[in-house]
């Protein structure tokens, strides 16, 4: 049961410090009750106390860490079970499966789709996150599919699936510096697998038959003192897989039972049933509910897409739209002719833009100037996006310099600010466009004749 701010009162020092950043001991109990601020923010607390109410406070799911560096991700410390309650706090994982039993062909294809699938959308880095490793049956091809990852030079984390301890120890040394997830412990080996992993706190994810043994499992393990854990949700059907892995989010968010208080591997790959486009549909499925790391067999663009694409607008926060980075962008190979386009950052409306554009296969410089993440009205009516900023914006970005056009299209939405942008931007050709994204393309294509038939 959640601990009350009263509860946490007790137990604090009553100190007038303020060093906490509270006026009272009472304000900042509440505060940590209500999940607003950290219990080690007080230093006077006594490391009895802090080690007691740090577990009590924390949120009913574990956060956990595994890799290293810029590999190392944080999974799970969610709060809620829906979206629009809370914002998600750490999202979904990426994995590809490699196993022993590959050829070298497939291996080495594997990792060049996930070498090329690598790009940046909004800010944010897409890419696999993590090398799913299984063993199978051939221990030194199982090395030796441990190294080919390691020495490939991707840019990865590392999940062991293992089932053997003997053999798992080996492998371990070849990526323990990595701090990789061990997936693989079962009730017949759990013990075992608890003493391989705990020097180092690696993450050790459980696999059972159900959801009762697996309860029965994490308990277990408990008892040997061991809580860096992930939580299988294997089953013979999709039905059934989501079934328990909404029950493992329930049960630790809604009941607050900590012993499913743990994030969630799903095994998209084996329910796929090699069918690539079932695969996305069930990868999709999972990332909304609610699989922390998410195994397919294999990446490429069409998985990245749509996967990446919903993975981010999932985990954005509903209240603060996702905005394109103000800058100037080139567009179907924009070049020193091609004319400048301008809209907002708001990103789906860039993303909308950006697609009609490369529909009509026209080159275009987008302009994007800094509109306060709103759509064209919106930003517009806000005074975020009128003649002042985008006629400095222009002036700014260098654009100028980049392309002789001086055809600076304006979205016709905003066709009021055309007076006032050619008395800012006089040496500029002021062009209304298109009120509707679809319409991009003819419209490009006409004006494109209409320059080629002048020149």
């Amino acid at each position: 049961m959640a601990l009350t701010g009263l509860d946490i009162f007790k137990l604090t020092p009553k100190k007038n410090c303020k060093d906490c950043g509270f006026p009272t001991c009472l304000a900042f109990s509440m505060k940590v009750a209500s999940g607003g601020s950290e219990i080690e923010k007080c230093p006077h607390m006594s490391p009895e106390a802090l080690e007691k109410l740090s577990e009590a406070t924390a949120p009913p799911m574990k956060a956990l860490k595994f890799g290293k560096g810029d590999n190392e991700y944080t999974i799970g410390g969610e709060t809620v079970l829906f979206r629009h309650e809370k914002t998600f706090v750490n999202r979904n994982r990426f994995a590809v499966m490699f196993t022993d039993q590959l050829s070298e062909e497939a291996i080495q294809s594997k990792l060049d789709n996930i070498k090329k699938v690598n790009y940046v959308r909004i800010g944010e880095t897409m890419k696999v996150e993590i090398a799913a490793i299984k063993y199978v049956s051939d221990k030194e091809k199982y090395f030796n599919l441990i190294k080919k990852v390691k020495e490939s030079g991707i840019s990865i984390a590392y999940m062991l699936i293992c089932e053997d301890v003997d053999v798992l120890k080996e492998a371990l040394e070849l990526v323990k510096d990595e701090k990789p997830i061990v997936y693989g412990a079962t009730k017949d080996n759990y013990e075992a697998m608890v003493s391989l992993v705990k020097d180092q706190k690696l993450p050790l994810g459980l696999k059972a038959d159900g959801l009762e043994e697996l309860y029965n499992l994490v308990e277990k393990v408990q008892g040997l003192d061991y809580k860096e854990l992930v939580l299988g949700t294997e089953a013979s059907s999709v039905k059934e897989t989501f079934k328990n892995a909404v029950q493992i989010r329930r049960t630790a968010l809604k009941e607050q039972d900590r012993k499913f208080g743990y994030p969630s591997v799903v095994f998209a790959n084996e329910l796929a049933n090699n069918d690539s486009n079932m695969e996305i549909a069930i990868a999709s499925l999972f990332v909304v509910k609610y699989g922390s790391i998410i195994v397919l067999e294999d990446i490429d663009y069409a998985k990245a897409l749509s996967l990446f694409s919903l993975r981010q607008n999932v985990f954005t926060d509903p209240q603060r739209p996702m905005r394109v980075e103000p800058d100037i962008y080139p567009i179907n190979g924009a070049d020193e002719n091609s004319p400048v386009l301008v809209t907002v950052d708001f990103a789906l409306t860039y993303f909308i833009v950006a697609g009609e554009i490369e529909r009509s296969k026209v080159p275009v410089w987008v302009a994007i100037p800094d509109a306060g993440g709103y759509s064209v009205l919106t930003a517009w009516a806000a005074g975020k996006f009128g003649a002042g900023s985008i006629s400095k914006f222009i002036k700014e970005s260098g654009i100028a310099e980049k392309t002789k056009s001086r055809k600076l299209i304006l979205p016709g939405l905003v066709a009021v600010l055309k007076g006032e942008l050619e008395d800012e931007l006089p040496e500029w050709e002021i062009i209304i466009g298109t009120e509707e994204a679809m319409h991009i393309p003819k419209f490009l294509k006409q004006l494109n004749n209409t320059v080629e038939a002048n020149a």
